[in-house]
């Protein structure tokens, strides 16, 4: 029994080739230069405010309170060859923690910049 080739016709268009690229973020980039002005012991909650803007969540500690200010950046890739699919995705992010005693000074500043770092790649890549 030969098979027709006009039933391939349907097969080789459902399994075109394709591929997608795309990209998505979760508020600006943290600044650095911004973060690296507070001093610990002398910066306050408004100068915290000034620089970095309203942060993205606040934690009460007892007498004192922790800032979150946070963004993401996430990219993603796929591609599709007739019978073989691949994805990728990575995302990365910027995060500062900044502390504060009862009087709304300063006491610590944790900081990871990574947002900036995501790339495009397809898995096992």
């Amino acid at each position: 029994m030969r098979f027709p080739a006009i039933l391939l016709l349907p097969i080789l268009l459902l399994a075109t080739p394709s591929c997608y690229l795309g990209q998505a973020t979760v508020d600006a980039p943290l600044d650095g230069q911004a973060i690296a002005q507070l001093e610990v012991g002398t910066s306050t909650a408004n100068d915290v405010t000034r620089l970095l803007g309203a942060p993205n969540q606040v934690v009460e500690l007892g007498t004192g309170s922790a800032w979150l200010y946070q963004a993401q950046n996430g990219k993603q890739m796929g591609i599709w060859l007739l019978i073989f699919g691949a994805f990728g995705q990575d995302t990365r992010s910027d995060r500062c923690w900044v502390f504060f005693n009862e009087a709304g000074t300063l006491t610590h500043v944790g900081t990871t910049l990574n947002a900036d770092q995501a790339e495009y790649h397809l898995a096992g890549s």
